[in-house]
């Protein structure tokens, strides 16, 4: 069994991540079991660059706030604004500290530097302007589609004067009180105000599609595009906002559920514009339900990528990341009955690893789920193997 399980294991390139799939999907979905740690980005860049240069994707999109990533878009495809303020102003949760993610973002810049618009990289955020501890203010997004709208069609079709928007907004910091996470009162999500906001939100998503072939013909589809992603984000914000909220003992599952599902709505919209590498911790990504213990117990809900997979077949696929140790995080040398162990008595530091020829060669070898010392280490679950195309395994993460 042990020359099997050798040889589901291939040298980390592009080329062995794309002999494991039928054909090139739209998406590409690279996961990881950890944040914050660069040589897990480093080795996101090794594989993203050749699956730029030999397999034509010209997307990347990764788990940070879609409305910032706007910016590094212009920065990596137009040259607007410098690579620091990209950095700045275009990640959320801190990503944009990353020295791995700055050297992205350059290389983007840099490999677009005189080509034809039809041949650049694209960079996009697919997460909300949120997190499991509140969500921002819906104003960016939908004065951003008033805006859109208010310049270009007859003032008589707005639902709305941008008056009334900021009227109905009120303060930002009422809709960003972190307090409201773990008390539902504290949220203005069901407020009067909110409820009219969400209206109003669907009012201006719907002009804006009734009226598709006069603002594609009247500007450009990347502004159109733009306004779709500030539709999406303003009625994802404002359904969020009005579930944080509720009471009930299935709150926190909703709060999950939905933002996986704006993830889902921004990974489809990327996939139309055409192929992309997609990046983020592996449960976002995975087909299966995602799960976690929180501090009103257990929650399940159906990840992005099992939204997207169920449309998108074939077209979407994903790879996991797997560990073996993270030391300098107390995490050290994986059991032997783990998917984990059994990867880490192979020869390789990394590898790209067959899951399909994996399980059949484990047979009917009972695996357990590893136990992380540290609760920002997910690790693999051996029931998860069919559900995932291929595996990323680094043996011994250093400290970045």
């Amino acid at each position: 069994m042990a020359t099997d399980i050798k040889d589901s294991a291939r040298a980390v390139e592009a080329a062995a991540v794309m002999r494991l799939l039928p054909t090139r999907p739209r998406l590409l979905a690279l996961g990881e079991p950890t944040h914050g740690e660069d040589a897990l980005l480093d080795l996101r860049n090794e594989i993203f660059r050749q699956l730029v240069e030999q397999e034509g994707y010209r997307t990347v999109a990764i788990e940070s706030d879609c409305l910032m990533g706007l910016v590094v878009d212009d920065y990596v495809t137009s040259g607007t604004g410098t690579l620091d303020e990209a950095m700045e102003h275009g990640f959320s949760h801190g990503w944009g500290a990353s020295a791995a993610n700055r050297e992205l973002v350059r290389w983007m810049r840099d490999y677009n530097d005189g080509r034809p618009v039809s041949e650049r990289l694209r960079f996009a955020g697919f997460d909300g302007p949120l997190e499991i501890t509140g969500a921002a203010s819906p104003r960016q997004a939908l004065t951003a589609l008033h805006g859109h709208l208010s310049t270009r069609v007859d003032a008589d079709l707005l639902p709305c004067t941008a008056e009334t928007l900021d009227r109905l907004l009120g303060a930002d910091d009422r809709w960003t009180d972190p307090a409201a996470m773990m008390d539902p009162a504290r949220s203005v999500g069901q407020s009067a105000e909110a409820g009219r906001l969400r209206l109003l939100a669907d009012d201006l998503v719907a002009l804006l599609e009734a009226q598709t072939p006069y603002l594609l013909a009247a500007s450009s589809r990347e502004d159109w595009d733009r306004a779709r992603l500030y539709g999406r984000t303003a009625t994802g914000l404002l359904r969020y906002h009005h579930w944080m909220a509720d009471d009930s003992p299935a709150r926190m599952a909703r709060l999950c559920a939905l933002r996986d599902l704006m993830m889902a709505h921004n990974l489809l919209a990327v996939a139309a514009r055409g192929p992309a590498l997609v990046h983020a911790q592996n449960s976002h990504l995975q087909r299966e339900k995602s799960s976690m213990q929180m501090w009103q117990g257990p929650v399940e809900w159906w990840s992005a990528g099992a939204l997207v997979s169920a449309q998108l077949g074939e077209e979407y696929a994903f790879v996991a990341t797997a560990l073996g140790t993270i030391r300098h995080q107390g995490v050290d040398t994986p059991p032997p009955d783990t998917v984990e162990g059994i990867l880490y008595a192979l020869p390789d530091d990394r590898c790209v690893v067959d899951t399909t020829r994996l399980a059949t060669a484990l047979g009917g070898t009972r695996l357990v789920p590893r136990v992380s010392p540290w609760f920002g280490y997910a690790p693999f679950d051996p029931a998860h193997l069919a559900g995932s195309d291929g595996m990323v395994f680094v043996k011994d993460l250093p400290q970045s």
